[in-house]
């Protein structure tokens, strides 16, 4: 049985995506194969970050143990974790459950997939650094649960974001959140960009747990 090392687990509210509001169980991973500008959890990546070394089974104790049925695997990357699948067989299996898999976009989700499982998919831009990273094949494996998520740092972003949203008519096949890169970009400019653009379907993401919280705070 593989081991994972977690870096964060703790129950808050989910700060992001569809279900923004609501209680959420977070299980935080170590260790990611991008390295973007703005990342918020840089502190996971380190080689010097504190980790529990938790089993599968023991991470859906956990999990079962909060009472909680929003689960969000993030990182990190969770897709490049070892063994991830035989964490993602356990809660897939489990129907009280709803599993939001937070992903960077690089890997492809196609083996990963399940009836309870979402996927919040990141496309990265330029200002995060990584822009190229996205693997174009996961638009094709998304269903209308699942997000697809722009962080944009400028306005040079949402163009890019803009033009893919148009391009692949993606409002028709997935819910599309455009979020600014926090203390980046002023989010009226964002506003102003869609009714210029006319970019219905799409919605304006904030980041509920930076707004209630210090944006620094960890286990939110």
């Amino acid at each position: 049985m593989n081991t994972f090392n977690v870096a964060e687990k703790f129950v808050s509210i989910n700060g992001e995506g569809l279900r923004a509001g609501e209680l959420a169980v977070f299980i935080r991973f170590c260790g990611c194969n991008l390295n973007c500008s703005y990342c918020d959890t840089r502190w996971a990546n380190e080689n010097s970050v504190i980790v529990t070394p938790m089993t599968a089974d023991e991470i859906y104790a956990y999990i079962k143990s909060t009472e909680i049925k929003n689960v969000t695997l993030t990182g990190g990357e969770p897709l490049i974790q070892p063994g991830i699948e035989e964490l993602l067989d356990i809660l897939g299996s489990d129907r009280d459950l709803h599993v939001e898999i937070e992903t960077n976009g690089s890997i492809p989700i196609k083996k990963f997939k399940a009836d309870n499982f979402t996927f919040t998919i990141d496309c990265k831009l330029p200002s995060s650094g990584m822009y190229g990273s996205f693997d174009i094949s996961n638009i094709h494996q998304t269903a209308s649960k699942d997000t697809l998520k722009f962080v944009v740092g400028d306005n040079d972003d949402l163009k890019i974001a803009a033009d893919m949203v148009l391009s692949y008519n993606l409002v028709s096949r997935i819910n599309v959140f455009i979020s600014p890169v926090f203390g980046e970009i002023d989010p009226a400019e964002i506003v102003e960009f869609m009714k210029t653009n006319k970019l219905n379907g799409v919605k304006l993401q904030l980041q509920l747990h930076k707004l209630i919280w210090n944006p620094e705070t960890r286990g939110v």
